[in-house]
C-alpha cells in the first residue's frame, strides 16, 4: 500500500531532494543537482519566486521506504499572465510502480482543486530557470546541470494517468566549426554597421553591474514573453539569479550586444558542461566537491559547452542580431578546444531560435514534453 506524506521538516526536505540521487545512482546519464541549491529553492527566505508562488512537497512511502516524490506549485504571476488556473508539478520522480506515480499525481490534483485550480501541468518548476520537460528522446546522452533526466518508463505512467501533450522542446548537439562560417561573419558585420551595434565584453560581475545593472534581465523578459509558461521576473528574482549564476560564469562566454545609446539589445550566455564534476561530487559541495566544480567551471580546455540562452530585444529581432553571438563566441570555442555545444531546450515551434544553428552541423538528440490534464 502506498501512503503520501507532506514534507514538513528540514530532514524530510533533505530526503525529498536526495531521493532522485538514490533512484539514479547507477545511471551514467543522470546529473545530480547541487543539494544546497535545491534547499534554497524551497526556502521562502531565499527564493523570491516564492513571494508569488505557493507550493507543497509530497513523499510517497511503500513498505516503510521512500519510493517517490513530487512538488505541487501554484505560480500566481504566471497564471495571471496566461489567464489560467494551473497547478504545476515538478521534482517528480518515482519507482516503476503505477500505484506510486498515480498516488503522487492525485495528491497534486487534490491540492490544486482545493486551491481553485482547474488544470495540472508539468513537469515544470516555479519559473523557466527551474528544470522542466519530461525527456522523451535522448536517454543515452548525459543530462546537463540545467536539464531534467528521467527513465523511459515515466512516459508510460504519464500517458496512463491521462496527461496529454501541451508543449514540446527539442535540443541540438552542435559541432564547433573550425572557423566562423563566411556567411555568418558577413551577416554579423552588416548588422553591426547598419544598426550601429557593437559587442561589449565585460570581464567581471562588478563591471557588469556598474555598466548595466540588471537591464539584461529586461531584455530576457521582453524576448521570452511569448514563450510557453513565461512569468515576468520581479526585481528580487533578477537580483537573486544574478547573484546565483554570474559569479560562476566565465565572462568569455557572455556576449552583450549594445546600440548607440549603450542599451543592451541582445545577450547570449553559456558555460562549460560541469555534469561530470557534479556526478563525481554526487551534488555535494563539501568536503571536496567544490574543488571539482571550480576546476570544471574555470577549465582552460573542455570538450562540451552548454548554451544557456540567447535573447534579443523584440525591436531588434529578425535583423540578424543573433549572428553576433556566434561571431563573438566561436573564437572562444576554438581557444578552449570545445568540440560540441549542447543547446538548451527550444520549443519545437520556435523556428527563430532553431534558425540560429542553421550555419552549423547539428544533430537533434533530445526531445522533452510538458503535459496538461484538466481537473
Amino acid at each position: 500500500m502506498v501512503t503520501i506524506q507532506e514534507v514538513k521538516t528540514r530532514k524530510e526536505l533533505r530526503q525529498f531532494i536526495r531521493f532522485a540521487n538514490e533512484l539514479y545512482k547507477d545511471n551514467a546519464y543522470y546529473t545530480p543537482c547541487l543539494e544546497f541549491d535545491e534547499l534554497n529553492t524551497f526556502n521562502t527566505k531565499k527564493n523570491p519566486a516564492l513571494d508569488h508562488s505557493k507550493f507543497v512537497n509530497f513523499l510517497a512511502y511503500k513498505d516503510g521506504k521512500i519510493v517517490g516524490r513530487i512538488s505541487a506549485i501554484i505560480n500566481d504571476l504566471a497564471n495571471e499572465h496566461w489567464n489560467c488556473k494551473k497547478v504545476r508539478f515538478g521534482w517528480f520522480d518515482f519507482i516503476d510502480d503505477y500505484e506510486v506515480s498515480k498516488a503522487l499525481l492525485d495528491a497534486v490534483a487534490d491540492w490544486g482543486r482545493k486551491n481553485g485550480m482547474t488544470a495540472m501541468n508539468g513537469p515544470v518548476g516555479f519559473t523557466d530557470f527551474d528544470h522542466q520537460g519530461l525527456l522523451l528522446e535522448g536517454y543515452d546522452y548525459r543530462s546537463p546541470m540545467i536539464s531534467l533526466y528521467n527513465y523511459p518508463y515515466y512516459v508510460e505512467h504519464f500517458d496512463k494517468y491521462g496527461l496529454v501533450k501541451e508543449a514540446d522542446w527539442i535540443e541540438f548537439l552542435v559541432s564547433t566549426p573550425h572557423e566562423i562560417p563566411e556567411k555568418m561573419e558577413r551577416v554579423a558585420k552588416i548588422v553591426m554597421e547598419k544598426y550601429k551595434i557593437r559587442i561589449d565584453k565585460v570581464r567581471s560581475v562588478k563591471e557588469l553591474k556598474e555598466k548595466y545593472g540588471f537591464s539584461y534581465f529586461d531584455v530576457i523578459d521582453a524576448a521570452y514573453q511569448p514563450l510557453y509558461n513565461f512569468q515576468p521576473l520581479t526585481q528580487r528574482q533578477k537580483e537573486y539569479y544574478a547573484e546565483m549564476y554570474f559569479p560562476l560564469i566565465n565572462f568569455d562566454f557572455i556576449t552583450i550586444a549594445i546600440n548607440e545609446q549603450n542599451e543592451i539589445v541582445g545577450v547570449g550566455i553559456g558555460m562549460p558542461d560541469i555534469s561530470e564534476a557534479l556526478q563525481e561530487t554526487r551534488g555535494k559541495l563539501f568536503p571536496f566537491g567544490w574543488i571539482k566544480l571550480l576546476k570544471a567551471l574555470k577549465a582552460k580546455q573542455m570538450e562540451t559547452f552548454n548554451l544557456l540562452l540567447i535573447a534579443v530585444r523584440p525591436d531588434y529581432q529578425n535583423k540578424g542580431v543573433n549572428a553576433l553571438f556566434f561571431y563573438d563566441q566561436i573564437p572562444y570555442f576554438q581557444k578552449y578546444g570545445i568540440k560540441y555545444t549542447e543547446t538548451t531546450a527550444i520549443l519545437e515551434e520556435n523556428s527563430k531560435n532553431q534558425a540560429n544553428f542553421s550555419y552549423f552541423e547539428t544533430k537533434q538528440h533530445k526531445r522533452r514534453r510538458a503535459y496538461i490534464k484538466q481537473l
